[in-house]
């Protein structure tokens, strides 16, 4: 018996060495992460690409606008015959390939933006059509799914909800082809994976589900909600038949200095109706104030959004390529970012704004939030906890020191803590900010796994 027992100790102390020479062979996390880096060049410059085409839209629609300082000077009160706020909307309306646009201050959050042109857009007896699976969490109590009774949702106000499933991770073509019935008024278009193991949908994707739904009913509305994909392609949802698109102005549209805001882009009486969906009937695209140093920084940021969202594509590139190389699973993988796009649609390569990565344990996924926390540059001392968080389900844990509140395209981590436990990395003022951030969290794990 005792010489069974020294076996196996035998064995385990093997195993337990042959581990510990693993590890100290494993490649230091500092050279991983920049020799993933270096091979990524040639990826990085076709990200410049894409930066240096939008940001030619972009300024193409400052020159048209005629922007000049007299349009910062802001508004009080009302806002009435506020200039750079209508200017604003202007420039952003020929961005997004749209006929007008609203911008504003007033907006809260994305997800205040998209449920303002959904109570604009539909009526009690229509239907509203979830095209991709179930939307991302916060609008859950938007449309009723779940949530306080007696607080609005779109279900209490007699709407109904429909949803078709996703498949293999995107739309459901087929399904897609006959979804449209009398009755149905939207559909929603996610763009983004949200916290959703799927694809971002590309903006052709996006002209081929309007095309299929339009077949069916040309007066069925196709809203997209659009946070996280403006600029990470060369076109707009509006450019490809879209009715609205909705953002967040704290996400890519503010080029991570917009202190808040939202935006609505599209068709423009439904433009008109949205805002009378956020301030009142008879109000009208001339109200609602902004101060000057906000109006200000909502056309810089506007101006900088390109340039931002280049910079955290390269930092996805850059978490997907360091990540699984350490054996994590990560969406969208690195060779899916090269992927050829359909006959017809716009030049270039599409990209996701959001990357996931896979850690598959609880401890796991706080351990890496806490790592990349460590290396933001406001709340460096803080130690991120799992906890409830309005207009989610499920407990949830961020990783975000930023200098805007909830400014996630600055750069962040998060996700809900349920299976398969994934964190969702996003934004980056700079990539080279990912790369020390990516060195503790690689650490992290490393250390978490001995």
């Amino acid at each position: 018996m005792r010489a069974v027992l020294t076996a196996v100790e035998t064995a385990a102390e093997l195993a337990a060495a042959q581990q510990l020479e693993q590890q100290l062979h494993r490649t230091d996390a500092a050279e991983l992460v920049w020799q993933a880096a270096h091979e990524l060049q040639p990826e990085f410059g076709r990200i410049d690409r894409l930066v240096a085409h939008n940001l030619r839209r972009v300024q193409a629609a400052f020159r048209r606008g005629r922007i000049g300082p007299h349009h910062f000077a802001g508004s009080t009160g009302y806002g009435h015959g506020d200039l750079g706020r209508a200017a604003l909307d202007e420039v952003m309306a020929e961005v997004m390939g749209a006929e007008a646009a609203i911008v504003r201050i007033q907006f809260v959050s994305g997800t205040h933006a998209i449920a303002s042109a959904l109570y604009a857009a539909l009526r009690p007896g229509e239907e509203l059509l979830a095209v991709v699976g179930r939307p991302y969490d916060t609008l859950e109590e938007v449309v009723g799914l779940r949530g306080t009774p007696g607080h609005g949702s779109l279900q209490e106000w007699g709407v109904q909800y429909r949803e078709l499933p996703r498949a293999a991770g995107n739309i459901d073509w087929e399904a897609l082809q006959t979804a449209v019935r009398p009755y149905t008024r939207v559909a929603l278009v996610q763009r983004s994976c949200g916290y959703a193991k799927r694809d971002t949908l590309t903006i052709a994707q996006i002209g081929r589900a309007v095309n299929m739904l339009k077949a069916q009913n040309p007066d069925c509305l196709v809203l997209v909600d659009n946070c996280y994909g403006e600029f990470t392609e060369m076109q707009e949802p509006c450019a490809v038949g879209a009715d609205l698109a909705m953002g967040s102005l704290i996400k890519n549209g503010g080029g991570t200095i917009c202190p808040g805001g939202g935006y609505v882009a599209g068709r423009a009486d439904l433009v008109a109706a949205v805002q009378a969906r956020l301030t009142a009937p008879g109000v009208g695209m001339d109200a609602g104030c902004v101060p000057g140093e906000t109006l200000r920084l909502m056309f810089q940021g506007l101006f900088l959004a390109p340039q931002m969202t280049g910079e955290a594509l390269k930092g996805g590139r850059l978490v997907a390529s360091v990540m699984q190389r350490e054996g994590y699973a990560v969406e969208p993988v690195p060779a899916a970012c090269s992927r050829a796009e359909p006959s017809g649609a716009p030049s270039g390569t599409a990209y996701s704004m959001i990357t996931a990565v896979e850690l598959g344990s609880r401890e796991r996924m706080v351990a890496f939030c806490r790592a990349i926390q460590q290396i933001c540059p406001v709340g460096s001392y803080i130690r991120p906890e799992p906890g409830v968080t309005p207009g989610y389900g499920d407990e949830v844990i961020f990783a975000d020191g930023t200098f805007i509140d909830g400014s996630t395209a600055e750069l962040s981590a998060d996700g809900p803590l349920r299976a398969p436990y994934q964190v969702y990395c996003q934004g980056g003022t700079h990539w080279t900010h990912w790369a020390i951030a990516l060195e503790a969290a690689v650490n992290a794990l490393r250390q978490l796994a001995y």
